[in-house]
């Protein structure tokens, strides 16, 4: 880059570092106010996770978000901004811009055509309020000469303002540039960083289970999964390296190194009690065929291969059925890790919120420095809850930088 373009002195009001969905809602909405707003992002093009996200047709809310679906430290510190921006004012906004949307399960909004439809709408809504963004840019140092003045030096120049709001995301999927910047900026100003970790991430098996299972990759049914208090029911998605699918995603964000996964292999069913009907209807008929009309039949026969002994259903004695049910009802395997960040749509822990206040998401510490987004310790689960963090921060930290 050119020295004339490094020599660049831009002074404004609000700088937001990142272009994703929390940085771009709290653009438009500090916009509205009448602030002057220039967001940077070191990345090529902006909202990258929203692009990729719900397979390219992004995920981008959840009607039944509340506080409960959030993982944090303090879970009581989300609740303020998510009731002043609900998953309605979102849909108001999409509904506005004309983009196609429909549920697919759960709560779960999808755009019927494309994600990029989002982040044009989010472009088009900061362009109306004159918030300018820059891509290619990168933060190289943060200075703060004042008690309410911030001095960025990055490679576009000089940038100055008063308010300062960090939402530069986590560390997942750093393919796409995520770093741990923003938990640089966050200790460089006297803030903790709780410890993160990969969220709604496939588990990785190894030794034993893995040998059992890894030649049943690409089956997929439906479990519910339990760990440390946690379940979940849906899909689960049997891989080379693991398990997958949205019911392990989700318990991931709960699961720990050494904890046992807990499977409900009949979801919805008193397992003794099914197991005994079968008895009675299907005397004859070995274990692993009657599983193989509920669970795919190579898993079935696995099950009984290893766990499980497979023999005609009349051989059971009332003990012997209830050991099945037992083994159905709470199948525990024991994962040896995770696909790490690399795959992690999200990360857990960051920015402790104790520094930070809920209704504006401002530093106790540093007036004028905001923190919104997946930078802060606020998790969601699976489903469009991440964004709505997203929007609802954003729109937080933009009504008061």
């Amino acid at each position: 880059m050119s020295s004339d373009v490094r020599r660049e002195r831009i002074e404004t009001d609000v700088v937001v570092i990142g272009a994703g969905a929390a940085g771009l809602m709290c653009a438009i909405a500090a916009g509205a106010r009448g602030r002057r707003v220039l967001v940077l992002d070191h990345a090529n093009k902006v909202g990258k996770k929203i692009l990729m996200s719900g397979g390219g047709r992004c995920n981008f809310t959840n009607t039944g978000t509340s506080p409960a679906n959030y993982i944090s430290a303090n879970p009581h510190f989300c609740k303020s901004a998510l009731a002043r921006y609900t998953p309605s004012d979102f849909i108001a906004m999409v509904d506005a811009h004309r983009i196609a949307w429909h549920e697919k399960e759960l709560g779960q909004l999808f755009c019927d055509e494309s994600s990029k439809l989002i982040v044009r709408m989010l472009l088009d809504e900061a362009a109306a309020v004159d918030a300018q963004v820059r891509t290619h840019c990168t933060v190289e140092r943060i200075e703060r000469p004042g008690e309410r003045h911030f001095r960025l030096r990055t490679t576009l120049g000089t940038v100055e303002c008063e308010s300062l709001v960090v939402a530069t995301g986590g560390l997942s999927i750093p393919s796409m540039g995520a770093t741990g910047f923003g938990y640089e900026i966050a200790r460089q100003f006297g803030h903790a960083v709780l410890a993160t970790r990969a969220g709604l991430v496939p588990l990785t098996l190894s030794g034993k289970p893995l040998e059992r299972l890894q030649d049943l990759s690409g089956l997929s049914f439906e479990v519910e999964a339990s760990c440390n208090g946690a379940s979940f029911r849906n899909r689960l998605l049997v891989t080379h390296r693991g398990l997958s699918g949205p019911a392990i995603l989700q318990i991931s964000s709960y699961w720990q190194p050494g904890d046992a996964l807990r499977l409900d292999l009949l979801p919805g069913r008193d397992a003794l009690a099914w197991l005994q009907a079968q008895q009675r209807e299907r005397a004859g008929t070995e274990l692993r065929n009657v599983l193989a009309d509920v669970l795919p039949r190579r898993f079935a026969q696995r099950l009984c291969e290893v766990w499980l002994p497979s023999r005609p259903m009349k051989q059971y004695g009332p003990s012997q059925l209830q050991q099945v049910a037992t083994q159905l009802a709470d199948w525990r395997i024991t994962a040896s890790g995770t696909e790490g960040y690399r795959t992690a749509e999200v990360t857990l822990g960051g920015v402790d919120t104790d520094g930070l206040s809920s209704s504006t998401m401002m530093s106790r510490q540093v007036p004028g420095l905001f923190f919104i987004g997946e930078v802060v310790d606020v998790t969601g689960w699976l489903g469009g809850y991440n964004f709505q963090w997203a929007w609802a921060s954003g729109r937080a930290a933009g009504g008061a930088c």
